[in-house]
């Protein structure tokens, strides 16, 4: 007998809270704001939307089905099953910090403040919520199968990212490493930089868009379904011992980019989420390239 699916809904603490958390009191969090010339009414405003669609989602999932929820900080720890049925409620990025957790899950992005949000990722109202998970657990529901791109480390270590990976110094300042394509004979040119950046099609609206943008570059970039990836690496240094040959560049289905570290600490980690990253070290190489897993999300 197979499990009912259970809802997972996905969301984050507001300002409003986290204000809270700081300040003790509503009284104590007005006037820090208003010190600094802002008002707290629309915090709150926003704060009420947030839980209010949450609520209705919660109110919509079928009354078979199982719920849980989960906070932004606690996505690491929380273990997801094949069986659920993941509602984003907030942001576009709160979309992406939850992809890397999933495997084929379809994911339902409910935006909590239109007009606020893009809407890229999150494009569905919580009154629609109940059409959503009918649609969600139909083996013929319509999604976006949105590529992902992974980093892979010669310990097993691996990441997955549904917007971009970086990989650098922590501090991003300057780190050393060998980059190159990951094929037979093919040469590794040795660097320094502030890091390598390479990011998907959902990734071209924005920090991959403002490199290419910043450099001119001639690169197409990829839509949120397309098979490919681009990379770009951030101020590289030529000198002596160091080259700026390979500084952008484009991955398709069947390529990898390897870089080999030669700095002493170098992290990976994907969507700006720096909490959750991979740590390298001198000698350690990582491959970077398409993921085979992609990011369900409900059209």
């Amino acid at each position: 007998m197979s499990l009912a699916p259970r809802a997972v809904l996905v969301h984050r603490t507001t300002e409003y809270e986290e204000l809270l958390a700081r300040h003790g009191t509503h009284g104590q969090a007005e006037f820090f704001l208003s010190s600094r010339g802002r008002s707290i009414e629309e915090v709150a405003r926003r704060h009420g939307r947030t839980r209010q669609a949450l609520a209705d989602v919660a109110a919509a999932v079928p009354l078979q089905w199982r719920q849980s929820r989960v906070e932004r900080a606690d996505l690491d720890r929380f273990l997801f099953g094949p069986e659920d049925v993941v509602v984003v409620v907030g942001q576009d990025g709160l979309v992406a910090n939850v992809a890397k957790y999933l495997t084929g899950q379809p994911v339902v992005g409910i935006d909590t403040d239109p007009g606020c949000n893009p809407g890229v990722l999150v494009r569905h109202r919580p009154g629609d919520a109940a059409a959503l998970f009918r649609a969600a657990a139909s083996p013929g529901g319509t999604t976006d199968d949105l590529t992902m791109v992974e980093a892979v480390a010669d310990d097993t270590q691996r990441l997955l990212a549904l917007n971009e990976l970086y990989l650098g110094p922590p501090g991003h300042q300057t780190a050393r490493y060998r980059l190159g394509p990951d094929a037979d004979g093919s040469p590794a040119e040795p660097q320094a930089s502030s890091g390598v950046l390479v990011g998907t099609g959902t990734g071209s609206t924005g920090w991959l868009r403002s490199l290419w943008q910043e450099r001119g570059s001639t690169l197409a970039l990829p839509g949120p379904t397309d098979p490919r990836l681009v990379w770009f690496v951030r101020e590289a240094w030529p000198s002596p011992t160091t080259g700026t040959s390979l500084v952008a560049g484009e991955l398709r289905r069947d390529q990898r980019l390897r870089l080999t570290v030669e700095s002493d600490r170098v992290v990976v980690f994907g969507d700006g989420m720096e909490g959750d990253a991979l740590e390298l070290t001198w000698g350690q190489t990582v491959r970077l390239g398409i993921s085979a897993t992609s990011l369900r999300l409900t059209a």
